[in-house]
């Protein structure tokens, strides 16, 4: 998540696609259960999903070209024989 980058500023355009919006955060907000890592950042943008501005979208953008960059850093979940619960990150 870049730090220099104001989400809260509403001197932007509006993002004229809202649905395209809602449909890349929702997909996001589906991997954050196998990419904890990207959590907080799908967390920021999905609070301006009613009016997303050019810069959210933009961000969303990062966030998935992130996890382009990085295969293989989720979590791998495995179906076992007994009720434990075990993670691997790979």
């Amino acid at each position: 998540m870049d730090i220099d980058v104001d989400l809260w500023d509403k001197t932007g355009a509006l993002f004229e696609n809202v649905s395209q919006y809602i449909i890349l955060v929702g997909k996001l907000l589906y991997l954050t259960v196998t990419r904890p890592d990207i959590a907080y950042a799908i967390g920021l943008v999905r609070q301006f999903i009613h009016k997303p501005e050019e810069i959210h979208w933009k961000v969303a953008l990062k966030i998935l070209t992130y996890i382009k960059g990085s295969p293989g850093k989720g979590l791998l979940c495995k179906k076992h024989e007994h009720l434990c619960i075990e993670f691997f990150q790979i």
